[in-house]
């Protein structure tokens, strides 16, 4: 028989969370971060104003007050300006971003849930994301083989799981049995599974250096009409030992959100991605609507459709506010007795306040 293994689903506090359906709290928030190799580096970025790429010495100038309120969950991205080559070695070299800041971050926050993004578009020299054949076209096999490397080195860093985002087939497979190998069996996979090829990625590929050299990535990344591919995307990574599926972008697939979430048995996980976030920041800058409150109707859109937890730019911004909210309704006088709406106000283990 083949092995079927549940714990790593649910090992870990906050994956216990996003096992059960509930609506928004800062326990389902996960908040991408950019790494970069000089240590002291806080580089803004221009096209995603407020967010910015870090290097692993200053980290805890980006955390501290976020994860004081509530933040439980990470998701690390490598930024390079060099070095690159079309292998993309710098991917989980030892003195590479992505390891160093992992190791850093589970000593500081030992509680905080470091997941690390696995693709080789922010370390190849043509931005692609996997090895090409000399013809220029992305070799699958080659690439699922560099893919399980990284995501060993990752898990050996002590991530607590690993976000294959490439859209190679048959990874998910493959990167489980590297890790068991090499002992990794507690390790989780957030499989990218239903990522399609989408114009919102625009501000990503600034903030990682990973715009492809040439041509696009259409032959791998799922056409936005492919709802039959997605829905086969998401089965097989499933069937291959995911842990949680992810379907990006977010709000304009809550569709796919919401058929994921009917028909695969493990939590399914939504995108806010950057194109998403410098619209709605730019719209509230413009006076469209006020911020805070498109935010909150955007994660109960998320969790409504089905997604358990939340991948967002805005994760800082709302664990403040649930953190203001929470210390608002704790002071002498408040209606202490009155239920508050899910998306307005829960604890730090996403319970409603009563």
């Amino acid at each position: 028989m083949s092995r079927v293994e549940l714990h790593r689903g649910y090992g870990h506090e906050v994956f216990r969370v996003w096992q059960t359906a509930g609506g928004p709290s800062p326990d389902r928030l996960i908040w991408p971060l950019f790494v970069v190799e000089s240590p002291r580096a806080r580089e803004p970025i221009p096209s995603m104003p407020g967010q910015f790429r870090w290097g692993v010495s200053r980290l805890r100038e980006a955390l501290d007050k976020p994860v004081a309120a509530g933040l439980r969950a990470v998701l690390l991205f490598g930024s390079l300006q060099g070095g690159k080559d079309p292998f993309g070695r710098k991917a989980d070299a030892d003195d590479a971003p992505v390891p160093r800041a992992i190791r850093a971050l589970r000593t500081a926050y030992p509680d905080l849930v470091v997941i690390a993004d696995v693709c080789l578009c922010s370390y190849t020299d043509h931005g692609h994301c996997g090895i090409l054949t000399s013809e220029g076209h992305v070799d699958n096999d080659a690439t699922v083989r560099r893919l399980a490397e990284v995501a060993v080195a990752y898990a050996a860093a002590g991530a607590h799981a690993v976000a294959p985002s490439d859209m190679m087939d048959n990874r998910v497979a493959a990167i489980r049995a590297a890790l068991d190998a090499a002992g990794h069996r507690t390790t989780a996979i957030l499989s990218y599974a239903a990522k399609f090829a989408s114009c919102f990625y625009g501000p990503f590929r600034d903030a990682a250096r990973s715009a492809p050299a040439f041509g696009d990535r259409r032959a791998y990344q799922l056409p936005p009409g492919g709802r039959e591919l997605a829905l086969r995307a998401l089965e097989r990574d499933v069937n291959e030992g995911a842990d949680f599926v992810l379907v990006k972008p977010g709000l304009p697939y809550l569709d796919l959100v919401r058929e994921a979430a009917d028909r695969v048995p493990v939590p399914v996980l939504a995108y806010q991605v950057s194109g998403e976030y410098s619209m709605l920041l730019h719209a509230a800058r413009a006076g469209a609507f006020e911020l805070s409150t498109a935010l909150h109707e955007t994660l109960t859109a998320f969790h409504r459709a089905g997604a358990r937890a939340v991948i967002t730019y805005f994760a800082p911004q709302l664990v403040a506010e649930a953190a203001v909210r929470l210390a608002v309704r704790s002071e002498p006088g408040s209606h202490g007795g009155r239920r508050t709406p899910l998306n307005r106000l829960t604890t730090r283990r996403g319970r409603p306040l009563a």
